[in-house]
C-alpha cells in the first residue's frame, strides 16, 4: 500500500498542494482526476520521490525519505507526462534502460522482457527504429514499455509493485487508450498497484477502482467512481454543468457535458 500524509509542496514560492492524504492498494487501480493545475501532477510527484515535500509517503511501510534512490526504484516506477530524448536512441535501447534496476543487462531474460514489454504495448518490430522517428502516442508507449520493464513482477519478494502513471493515454487514439489501461488493469489483477493522474472521465469510471477528485491543491472527494461521479461533486470541481449518466449495459458511469458555459465554484 502507498499511504500519502499530509502533503505539503511550494514550488516558486507559490504553495501547490495544502494538506493532501490519500491510500493507494495494490490490487486496485486509484485515478486522481480534477481540473488543469489542481495539483495532480505534484501530487503524483511527491509520491513518487521526484520532488521536495512536507509530510510522509510510505511505500509497503517504509518511508520514502530513507530510502536510497534504487531501492525506491525497485518498489515503484514513474511515467511522467512528456520524456525528452536528447541523443539518438533505438526504441530497444530506451526500454532496455528499465532493465537496468535489480537485472542483469544483456541476459536472455532480460532481451525477452523487453521484447514482450515492446509486444504488450503494439510494439513488436519496433525495436531498432530510432525513438525520435516515431510520432508522439508510439514515444508514449516506449516509455510505457520501458516502465512495465522496471517493476515486470508485480509481486516481488513477497511485496507488491506500484506503476506511478502521469497521463498515460494523453497521446494515445482510442485503441491504445483502452490497450494502455488494460495492462494497468492486468498488473493490478496480478497483485501490484497503480496510481494514474487522468483526464478522460469516462476512462476513469471504466478502469478506475478508487477515485481521488482534486481542486486547488487538495483533495475534494475520494471513493469509487460511483461515489465520486456525482451531478454536485463533478460540476462543483470542473466549474461547468454535466450529467453523470450509467451507460444501458451496466453500472459503469459516464460523463456527458450539457452545455459550453461554466459557472465559478468554490
Amino acid at each position: 500500500m502507498i499511504v500519502a500524509s499530509n502533503l505539503t509542496v511550494e514550488l516558486s514560492n507559490k504553495r501547490v498542494l495544502h494538506g493532501v492524504s490519500l491510500e493507494a492498494r495494490a490490487g486496485e487501480l486509484t485515478a486522481i482526476v480534477g481540473p488543469n493545475g489542481s495539483g495532480k501532477t505534484t501530487t503524483l510527484k511527491a509520491i513518487a520521490g521526484e520532488t521536495a515535500y512536507d509530510g510522509t509517503v510510505r511505500i509497503n511501510g517504509d518511508d520514502i525519505a530513507t530510502l536510497k534512490p534504487w531501492q525506491l526504484a525497485l518498489k515503484r516506477a514513474v511515467l511522467p507526462q512528456a520524456t525528452v530524448i536528447s541523443f539518438p536512441f533505438t526504441v530497444r535501447e530506451i526500454v532496455r534502460m528499465g532493465l537496468s534496476i535489480g537485472r542483469g543487462a544483456g541476459t536472455a531474460q532480460t532481451d525477452r522482457i523487453a521484447q514482450d514489454a515492446l509486444d504488450a504495448v503494439d510494439l513488436s518490430g519496433f525495436a531498432g527504429r530510432f525513438y525520435q522517428e516515431l510520432s508522439g502516442g508510439e514515444q508514449q508507449r516506449v516509455q510505457m514499455a520501458r516502465v512495465l520493464c522496471q517493476i515486470w513482477d508485480p509481486v516481488r519478494n513477497g511485496e507488491p509493485s506500484f506503476l506511478l502513471l502521469d497521463e498515460p493515454v494523453s497521446s494515445l487514439d482510442i485503441r491504445h487508450q483502452l490497450t494502455i489501461m488494460r495492462l494497468a488493469r492486468d498488473f493490478c489483477l496480478r497483485g501490484g498497484g497503480v496510481i494514474a493522474v487522468m483526464h478522460d472521465l469516462n476512462l476513469t469510471a471504466m478502469f478506475a477502482d478508487r477515485m481521488i477528485l482534486m481542486k486547488g491543491g487538495r483533495v475534494r472527494a475520494a471513493g469509487s467512481p460511483q461515489e465520486v461521479m456525482t451531478d454536485e461533486i463533478m460540476e462543483a470541481v470542473f466549474g461547468c454543468a454535466m450529467r453523470v449518466n450509467v451507460t444501458p449495459q451496466g453500472t459503469v458511469p459516464f460523463i456527458l457535458p450539457h452545455t459550453a458555459d461554466h459557472h465559478t465554484g468554490n
